[in-house]
């Protein structure tokens, strides 16, 4: 009877061996890439920002404008927030008074755009140029894992100067925000070529 018995249990721990050698298959094995949650996208609708200040665009209707608050902050600065993203472009206007004030504000900002070259892959300077509604400029594509992917400038060369930088509220991972990141500057796109100064 225990000579039948050791049979038995022989045959059951090499069963469940054969089972666990059949089940690991071949030495195939690779880890699967990390994943990312599904973003869920706005349906794209417009509307036109035409506030107190100088200037009229068109603007998501799945964000809110808000006047920039932070020490410094001057009229017309403002902050256009996509809260389902974590996204804020930052828009900051200035009256030219100059031509010296005028060059320094262009030199400035090349020199925020590129301060981004640290953590940039590359960044690619695009000409803004509606001469039928005298706004000119540059936009500035940074890519790479830099705090801003995308900054413009846009002037009617004597009057106005309107600069924008786009910045996402976490820590830039490209491999993750780029859905978003072309969603969103989609939407910039829109707001430069609607644009006008009144």
């Amino acid at each position: 009877m225990e000579f039948k018995y050791g049979k038995v249990k022989s045959f059951i721990i090499l069963s469940v061996i054969a089972v666990f050698a059949a089940a690991c298959g071949g030495s195939d094995f690779s880890p699967k890439p990390r994943g990312y949650f599904r973003i869920e996208f706005p349906k794209k609708e417009y509307q036109d920002y035409s506030q107190g200040c100088p200037f009229t665009f068109q603007y998501p209707k799945y964000t809110k404008i808000e006047a920039d608050r932070s020490p410094g902050a001057k009229p017309c600065w403002q902050n256009i927030q996509f809260p389902q993203f974590n996204a804020t472009l930052h828009l900051s206007y200035q009256p030219i008074t100059s031509k010296k004030e005028f060059n320094e504000l262009i030199e400035d900002a090349h020199k925020l755009s590129f301060k981004h070259t640290v953590k940039a892959t590359s960044i690619d300077e695009g000409v803004i140029h509606y001469p039928d509604r005298k706004v000119y400029g540059i936009y500035y594509t940074i890519d790479g894992n830099a705090a801003s992917s995308a900054q413009f400038f846009l002037t009617d060369s004597t009057k106005h100067y309107l600069r924008g930088a786009l910045y996402f509220n976490s820590e830039p991972r490209l491999d993750s925000i780029q859905p978003v990141l072309t969603f969103i500057k989609k939407d910039v796109d829109v707001m430069i070529k609607s644009f006008k100064w009144k």
